[in-house]
């Protein structure tokens, strides 16, 4: 029998939840008179909402939420304002009334309903949560998060005590009971019209802005800071593009851009070899995949990825969409190569979308052309194929998938310019397929998604092919430099990638990634922790991004100072 948890919205509803307050309230628990029409409404001050629990349509139970705009709160009938250690603002709400059935006390109906309840005040921006809890049950709300506060009072048959918590506190309890609410979540018919887990974001690294400071009052901070733990190019942007921005840029920070980039996906189209209609420019990758999944997906889609891969994919899929994820394991007894055949195999499995990052993130490895085209050719043609080449241009732009694409039936490219280019701060990317895939994307890209300085920007760069060949050179040199040192250190297990980053798994004596990360940004390094990025990467392995030949010196001096610290006892 599957619970239905959603908000009483119409007079029926109502009626039931004061037919139900009535019978416990009343009858059973003697705090009100009874009445002839066997029906307890609210008190008319207090206003708010019930979130409503039904069983095979019998309702089970409901709990009261009272908003910071109600006239009063049904504590104040109990407690003074002033002795009371909560802070009365727009922040707090009141969960009351939490009210079980007689025959349905004892089962989850009482738990879910208070996270119900927990969720509907979170979604509301609400801040604090103040509530009075029945003795014999107040283990509950400590259990979700709230704390006594020290008073209690006596109605009818029932001692109440006052609780309190901040929704910051609770959301970080119940954390320790991901697998309790995993079961409750496929057990409830959840219709909110929230989600049943608050959204989370994904993260990126970019911890550096920390030291640096977000309101920009003092960018020389920068100076102070290596930021390896995200994967931004070590060298500047083409001359071309920076001289066509300091030239004009009073006009360029005043100016609308084009509306749809059409200038900029020609250029695109140009130096990549395919045809204008198969280029969609957006504003970064990201915005490409939000664009693109929410139009494609919903929750019963099937999508198959990496593991370990670029974290953005599994978190749009899963947290925003909440497709039905299957995980291609990339196993580090084999350095996380990726298995041919078996991905052939599991490609003939009619999945809705594939999604292929080669280069890969966080390893860096890559799979050639002809190997990903084989694959390809043998996959089914009702899988969409999302290919991200973000750091094709460190191996070469020759072994790009976009001119194979452009001419597939379900074959995507999608292609940052921030990393290789170094224009990570102005956000731009394009999608290169054919003309009828990108048809529906280009109706719903918002205007002016790609800005008059990231299109000016990015339109010189890809013309500076020498230029940046060179740089692509150089960085081969220093990741080779740089593993070198970190060799040196006593790093042995490196992953071969080929790109601006390296991954590496810590000795087993060390402490773990996340310790070792720590301990590095007190002297100004930042690298990425990425334990939490795969399956079977362990909790010893980080990814740090390949800098200039002096960085990397100070960020291999810094590593050294940081482990010879932690293995001196």
């Amino acid at each position: 029998m599957q619970m239905s948890i959603s908000i009483a919205t119409n007079p029926p509803d109502q009626e039931a939840i004061y037919r139900l307050r009535h019978d416990v309230y009343a009858e059973e628990l003697e705090q009100y008179e009874s009445r002839p029409d066997g029906v307890l409404p609210d008190s008319i001050d207090i206003s708010g909402s019930y979130i409503r629990a039904y069983l095979d349509k019998t309702l089970a139970g409901f709990v009261g939420i009272t908003p910071p705009k109600s006239p009063r709160y049904s504590i104040d009938k109990y407690f003074k304002r002033n002795e009371i250690p909560i802070t009365f603002n727009n922040g707090l709400y009141e969960i009351r009334a939490l009210t079980v059935s007689r025959p349905f006390r004892g089962s989850q109906v009482a738990g879910c309903l208070m996270y119900a309840a927990f969720r509907w005040i979170q979604a509301c921006g609400g801040e604090q949560i103040v509530s009075m809890g029945r003795r014999d049950v107040v283990h509950m709300y400590l259990r979700l998060g709230l704390d006594l506060l020290g008073q209690s009072v006596k109605c009818g048959a029932v001692t109440y005590d006052l609780l309190g918590a901040e929704v910051n506190a609770i959301a970080s309890r119940l954390k320790q009971f991901r697998s309790e609410l995993d079961r409750m979540e496929k057990r409830v018919d959840w219709k909110l019209g929230i989600t049943f887990r608050h959204p989370s974001e994904c993260y990126h690294g970019g911890a550096f802005f920390d030291s640096i400071g977000d309101q920009f009052d003092d960018l020389g901070k920068r100076k102070s800071v290596i930021n390896a733990d995200v994967l931004d190019a070590w060298y500047p942007p083409a001359p071309a593009a920076q001289r066509a921005l300091r030239q004009h840029l009073p006009w360029i920070m005043r100016t609308s851009p084009p509306t749809r980039a059409n200038g900029l996906e020609k250029i695109i189209a140009k130096t990549r070899y395919v045809e204008d209609e198969s280029i969609l420019a957006g504003g970064g990758s990201s915005d490409l995949i939000f664009l693109a999944f929410r139009e494609w997906l919903n929750p019963m889609s099937r999508v198959l990825v990496l593991d370990p891969t670029y974290g953005e994919y599994t978190h749009v899929l899963q947290e925003i969409i909440h497709c039905k994820i299957e995980r291609f394991l990339l196993h580090r007894s084999n350095n996380y190569r990726v298995d041919l055949e078996l991905l052939k195999k599991r490609l003939s499995e009619d999945f809705d979308l594939f999604v292929w990052v080669n280069p890969n993130s966080p390893t860096g490895l890559h799979v050639p052309r002809s190997d990903v085209e084989a694959v390809l050719r043998d996959a089914s043609r009702s899988t969409r194929i999302w290919i991200d080449e973000t750091y094709i241009d460190y191996i070469g732009i020759e072994h790009s998938l976009e001119k194979y694409a452009s001419k597939s039936e379900n074959v995507l490219v999608c292609k940052s310019l921030s990393k290789v280019y170094a224009l990570s701060g102005l956000r731009a990317a394009y999608l290169c397929a054919s003309p009828h895939q990108l048809e529906s994307l280009r109706v719903i890209t918002p205007p002016w998604s790609v800005s008059l300085p990231a299109q000016i920007a990015a339109t010189h760069a890809l013309k500076a092919h020498d230029y940046y060949s060179l740089r692509y050179q150089e960085t081969h040199k220093l990741r080779t430099h740089l593993i070198e040192g970190l060799n040196r250190l006593g790093i042995s297990e490196i992953i071969p990638g080929c790109a601006n980053f390296i991954m590496f798994h810590l000795p087993v004596e060390c402490e773990s990634a996340r310790s070792i990360v720590k301990k590095c940004r007190t002297h100004g390094l930042y690298l990425r922790d990425a334990a939490g990025m795969g399956s079977e990467v362990g909790n010893r392995a980080i990814r740090i991004a390949v800098k200039d030949e002096v960085t990397n010196q100070r960020m291999l001096n810094i590593l050294e100072n940081v482990l010879s610290l932690q293995a001196a006892p």
